[in-house]
């Protein structure tokens, strides 16, 4: 289980060594946010990489396809040797997902592929499955978290298809303690749940580096 820290991850010794140097993140809304998991992210990162450049893409609303359509190229352009993508929730917000997932797959590896190919190591997550969405319309909300579990599924499949350096919050205990929480729209995540979400993802890089270096 990955830590969960009070307050945000640690400057610690998780990553001190880490090769990254230029971090850019792809995405939607849940990587959007100033302050949220992916900005915690990038401080972990600096912190041993004071001159660490990044650039953050995430945007609001837009599903795979988009992501796919108007931030990989200027993704490319940045020259990144990590990425952080997420999306794919915007796409099973809506009723019938599970007759587009196969679309949204392929959309999000035709992200993760080029990147890879350019020489980014890319970093997936498949995001908080809460058990249930009470603060949203009801047609909305209507199996929603079941299409929210779909798509966790999916994205650890294509995870592991794909070989990126993946975080997996869909069950995470936190869940079922309710320390997960959303925020006041009822959909997106809390200060605490990007917390939790920043530490995983550290977590998963640092053992990129305990297996590259055979063991720290």
């Amino acid at each position: 289980m990955a830590p969960e820290y009070a307050s945000r991850p640690p400057q610690s010794a998780a990553l001190d060594g880490h090769p990254w140097r230029r971090f850019a993140v792809l995405g939607d809304s849940v990587v959007q946010e100033p302050g949220g998991f992916a900005d915690l992210v990038r401080d972990e990162l600096a912190a041993t990489a004071p001159g660490l450049a990044y650039l953050n893409l995430g945007r609001r609303n837009l599903r795979a396809a988009e992501v796919l359509a108007v931030q990989l190229s200027p993704a490319l352009a940045f020259r990144p040797d990590l990425a952080l993508l997420v999306c794919g929730a915007n796409d099973a917000m809506r009723p019938g997902y599970e007759h587009r997932a196969e679309a949204v797959d392929a959309a999000m590896a035709a992200i993760v592929r080029p990147l890879q190919a350019a020489g980014a190591r890319v970093i997936t997550v498949s995001v908080f499955v809460m058990r249930e969405y009470p603060r949203m319309p009801a047609w909305l909300a209507a199996g929603f978290a079941l299409r929210m579990a779909c798509l966790a599924r999916r994205t650890n499949a294509l995870a592991a298809a794909l070989g990126t350096v993946h975080a997996d919050l869909s069950g995470h205990p936190a869940i079922a303690r309710g320390d997960v929480l959303t925020g006041e729209d009822g959909l997106h995540g809390n200060a605490h749940s990007h917390r939790i979400a920043a530490a995983a993802v550290i977590e998963a890089l640092a053992g990129q580096l305990t297996t590259a270096d055979g063991g720290k």
